[in-house]
């Protein structure tokens, strides 16, 4: 039997549950308050399901919740409510960092030198997919320079 996220399926939904007594404004602006409390769309996401028994988002409003905080908010014009860098680079960035801090104490962590070489090589392929969708502000340069040096990148995780 094949296991895990890639392999675990959704059944085919065409409408929102009847039980479901939220409707797609009260969901957006909880979803807008949420993110200015500084929760991450999928800890939004979470958070919804669970606390408001929502069990999809995007079949109740027709958008998934990352397109949601671009469209509301105040914070800048072009980009609403979500975070300026995209979850899943922001996590794997956050991840180099912690290695690097790691291997700056214990050096010979040879496991952890690969780990590290393994997760920058998923950075670096993340940023040649998206480069035409200019999602990460990066040129050649400016990453090389950004993940060479983990001052500059624990400072783009912190910030």
């Amino acid at each position: 039997k094949r296991q895990g996220y890639q392999f675990s399926r959704h059944s085919l939904q065409a409408q929102n549950a009847r039980w479901v007594a939220h409707t797609p404004r009260s969901i957006t602006d909880l979803i807008v308050t949420m993110a200015k409390k500084g929760l991450s769309p999928s800890q939004i996401g979470v958070a919804i399901r669970d606390r408001e028994a929502v069990p999809s988002i995007k079949l109740l409003t027709g958008q998934k919740i990352v397109r949601l905080l671009k469209k509301n908010g105040t914070q800048s014009p072009s980009i609403g409510c979500a975070p300026e860098i995209p979850e899943d680079i922001y996590c794997l960035i956050k991840k180099a960092v912690n290695i690097r801090r790691h291997l700056e104490k214990c050096r010979k962590d040879k496991d952890a030198k690969y780990r590290l070489i393994l997760i920058e090589s998923r950075i670096h392929s993340w940023l040649d997919t998206t480069e035409e969708l200019n999602v990460f502000p990066t040129s050649g340069n400016s990453r090389f320079l950004l993940f060479s040096n983990a001052k500059t990148a624990s400072a783009l995780v912190t910030a």
